[in-house]
């Protein structure tokens, strides 16, 4: 008969994505794991099979909370270049912050090139992120504020696109003002 579980699985998933997060998949061994969880290898193991799946959880916990903080900004109150200029502050402040960069952005770096279940993932959270961004451009086109002439899609993927460069630019060693003056110019674009 198995042993119940004594733990908080959510707890642990969170911790694991701290860690993961800190050094990336590949760094993170299994005794980092057991020491950022507080949990034993065989507790690991029995819970989340591999290390591989214990990431996958992590990284959907990761992408789950970027996506409500995202959603409830870009469908709150005000015009499409607030929304969008908080949106890119957000960047601004998180990557001058902590300085870990984005789960999703070092994911997609790291593993999405040869994990395709990883790469499916962030294929989905992006095409959820780009859809989100493009309805609230499409929004701004019908009030006026944005050119209808324009690609709402296409500008939503610039959006993106100039969000996982700052992200990248920051892990390289782009400063605040560096960062605040691609977030001006591509506000500037829309």
């Amino acid at each position: 008969m198995a042993r119940p579980r004594n733990f908080d699985e959510d707890r642990a998933v969170d911790a694991a994505m701290r860690a993961f997060w800190a050094a990336g998949y590949e760094a993170t061994s299994t005794q980092d794991l057991c020491e950022a969880t507080g949990l034993g290898r065989s507790s690991i193991y029995n819970t989340f099979k591999s290390k591989h799946d214990l990431f996958e959880r992590a990284l959907r916990h990761y992408m789950d909370g970027v996506a409500r903080e995202q959603t409830a900004l870009l469908e709150g109150e005000g015009t499409v270049r607030e929304k969008v200029r908080a949106l890119l502050e957000m960047v601004v402040d998180d990557e001058t912050g902590d300085r870990l960069g984005c789960l999703v952005v070092n994911t997609g770096v790291e593993l999405a090139p040869r994990d395709p279940s990883i790469a499916e993932r962030l294929r989905r959270d992006y095409e959820y992120r780009l859809g989100l961004l493009a309805g609230v451009i499409q929004a701004g086109q019908r009030a006026g504020e944005i050119d209808p002439a324009r690609d709402a899609r296409a500008l939503a993927h610039f959006v993106l696109t100039t969000i996982s460069g700052m992200r990248v630019a920051a892990r390289t060693g782009a400063d605040r003002e560096a960062l605040e003056g691609i977030a001006a110019t591509a506000l500037g674009a829309i």
